[in-house]
């Protein structure tokens, strides 16, 4: 009897991972993205990222959705591969991920908007980490402000003034 309920949790394990790796695997790999802005490096990453998921599911304690605790998850690996001998020793480079699909019809009105998203991207890119997570998670993930202090573990004053500064850089970055 044990063995099927431990084969049962395993099949609940693989339904939950499926069903996260298709709502939320663009968005978690455009995430990594922010971080490492390296796309062969953040490929890897979103697999190690699922994977890792996969294994600690079960500590998975309900306190937040779902989809908070995978973006801390994805947040501290990318954070561990940022100190690692790799991220110190090799040049990254790309700005493809963050480019967002749109459904317009106007050739024209989509180039230009594509142009200026990655123009935005660029310099969004530039910024320290602690202020370019912020930025991703509330604009680009639509996480309200008290999610993105769930995710990033920071107090919510904190990613207020994040934010704040952030908003103060990108301005200062982009009009001089």
């Amino acid at each position: 009897m044990e063995e099927y309920v431990a084969e049962d949790v395993i099949e609940d394990k693989e339904k939950v991972i499926d069903q996260l790796m298709q709502n939320h695997g663009q968005d978690i790999l455009q995430l990594v993205f922010s971080y490492v802005k390296n796309k062969a490096a953040a490929e890897d990453l979103t697999q190690e990222i699922f994977i890792k998921c996969y294994q600690k599911l079960d500590t998975y304690d309900g306190k937040s959705k779902l989809k908070t605790w995978l973006w801390r998850i994805a947040i501290n690996h990318c954070k561990d591969f940022l100190k690692s001998w790799y991220t110190r020793n090799v040049f990254t480079d790309g700005y493809e991920y963050f480019q967002k699909v749109t459904n317009q019809d106007d050739v024209e009105n989509t180039v230009i908007q594509n142009s200026e998203d990655r123009e935005l991207m660029v310099v969004v890119m530039e910024l320290p980490v602690k202020y370019r997570e912020v930025i991703y998670l509330f604009y680009y993930e639509d996480l309200s402000l008290k999610e993105v202090s769930m995710v990033t573990g920071k107090n919510l004053n904190t990613v207020k003034t994040r934010l704040r500064k952030a908003r103060k850089l990108l301005r200062k970055k982009l009009e001089g």
